[in-house]
């Protein structure tokens, strides 16, 4: 089932909410081994909360039409009480004592929190390897990655461990390990899902979003997430968003007068490293478009050189200030063998932070340093403007952009570890939509020797309907969303 048709089998008395939760703890605990995409399982509170919530289901009272469903959470997301950790030992053992603003509104809508999901550490890299509890694989091939940093989110959902889960996005973390496992994602618009209590990657980049089965899932997850909160300062929607229309159905002619842009110089293999099967897979879904009535159009994108610079110096900056609090004093991890203060902040970061961390951390503070701040830093903050000033002028011309998501498909696990340079390369097509801002949807489009493809429609900001209604036309005309690995549970 997906989740709207178990929170449907939930509200007709054909399934029971402990029943479902069960079901997924018990999928969890014999499977997950396989893919290594939870952390952390919480068995107990969520047996409890499916008790109240079909008590509340049994009243009659109206929750949310995911109301009864079993959703798994990345483990950079503040649950109360349970463990999250960011995959990383510097917060090992760390148990919040709030809950994510995100998790409040699951929890009124009904749904119940079963466990945390395996990430990069910190969310830094891009295929999930990284993390202290090790790399989390792909359901497609155990060899390969899930993809970053949201790997074990795409994992759980691909390998049937969890009808519908959370990640986060910095620069492409939901749509890449989406594209490389096969489901379904929705980034949002920044500033329209609430950030209290995602610990901080990148600031100004990090959006929470959802990842699911189809776009329908999505859409509901994200109706549910979305909104204002004034415990954050950047989240400047003034209502959740709205997708009746959309999850209760689109067809062709809904989307048959939206203009699609490909940026033609994406498809250049030499310039970004596309290979001839993921371009084939892409151009294949634009001839879905086409074939639905969809105008799509050829333009060239302009920066394309100086997107992963100036991602790299901004993200890098944000990353060396938002981890200066784990100093081994306040919270996490304090090295037992420090002697003085120095010690205790040079040996418990030195002990306990991952490589990729940092790497990072180094890279941030050499580009804010007062020598290098107006050669580097300002002149990244310079080009982002242009970024955003290069999409404003796109959609006055296009509804949507489609594009590849990934260069390739899944590398094999460690690949990317030995060569940094490449893993970053490999954000060619996510950067600079977190750069501006803006919305994307991730959709399965074919296979590449038995590994996923998928491809991306970029919105303009707050645009997220028109994306679902493209993406729920170009589902109804393939079968890629409802296809698993084989020995996923079931």
């Amino acid at each position: 089932m997906t989740a709207l048709e178990l929170a449907s089998a939930i509200k007709t008395k054909k399934l029971s909410v402990q029943e479902a939760v069960g079901s997924y703890i018990e999928k969890i605990e014999k499977d997950n081994k396989l893919v290594n995409a939870f952390l952390a399982v919480a068995k107990e509170n969520a047996l409890l909360r499916a008790q109240e919530i079909q008590s509340r289901i049994n009243s009659g009272e109206t929750l949310s039409p995911l109301a009864g469903v079993p959703i798994a959470l990345k483990d950079n997301i503040s649950t109360a009480g349970l463990e999250t950790t960011c995959a990383s030992k510097m917060l090992s053992g760390y148990k919040p004592v709030f809950n994510a603003a995100v998790v409040e509104k699951l929890e009124n809508a009904g749904l119940i929190v079963i466990g945390k999901l395996n990430m990069d550490e910190f969310a830094m890299g891009g295929t999930s390897e990284t993390g202290v509890f090790g790399a989390v694989r792909n359901p497609w091939s155990d060899s390969h990655v899930a993809g970053g940093s949201s790997g074990g989110s795409a994992a759980a959902i691909a390998s049937g461990l969890a009808p519908i889960a959370l990640g986060t996005d910095t620069g492409g973390s939901i749509g890449k390990p989406c594209s490389f496992c096969g489901v379904t994602g929705l980034k949002p618009t920044y500033g329209s899902v609430s950030r209290f209590g995602i610990i901080a990657c990148a600031s100004s980049l990090d959006q929470a979003g959802p990842i699911g089965q189809n776009i329908e899932d999505c859409a509901a997850l994200l109706s549910i997430i979305s909104g204002p909160d004034e415990r954050d300062s950047t989240c400047t929607i003034e209502k959740p968003f709205d997708f009746n229309a959309s999850i209760n159905g689109a067809n062709s002619a809904d989307i048959k007068n939206l203009k699609i842009g490909l940026p033609g110089n994406y498809l250049d293999g030499k310039t970004t490293g596309l290979n001839e099967e993921v371009k084939a897979a892409v151009l294949a879904a634009v001839k879905e478009f086409e074939s639905a009535g969809v105008k799509v159009e050829e333009f060239e994108m302009p920066l394309m050189e100086y997107m992963i610079p100036a991602y790299l110096i901004i993200s890098t900056a944000e990353i060396s200030s938002n981890l200066a609090r784990y100093d081994g004093l306040k919270y996490g991890y304090r090295s037992t063998n420090a002697k003085n203060l120095n010690e205790i902040y040079n040996l418990s970061r030195s002990e306990s932070l991952g490589a990729e961390v940092k790497r990072k951390i180094m890279l941030g503070s050499f580009m804010l340093s007062s020598e290098n701040y107006d050669i580097y830093y300002k002149k990244a903050l310079q080009v982002r403007s242009l970024i955003k000033e290069t999409y404003n002028k796109l959609f006055k011309q296009y509804d949507i952009i489609l594009s590849p998501v990934t260069p390739t498909t899944a590398s094999k696990i460690g690949a990317s570890l030995d060569d940094p340079a490449k893993m970053y390369s490999g954000g060619i097509f996510n950067v600079s939509v977190n750069l501006a801002g803006l919305p994307t949807a991730t959709l399965p489009c074919g296979f590449d020797n038995g590994l996923p493809i998928g491809f991306q429609l970029i919105g303009d900001a707050f645009t997220e309907n028109k994306l679902i209604d493209a993406a729920r036309v170009y589902q109804d005309r393939t079968d890629f969303h409802s296809k698993r690995p084989n020995g996923a549970a079931t």
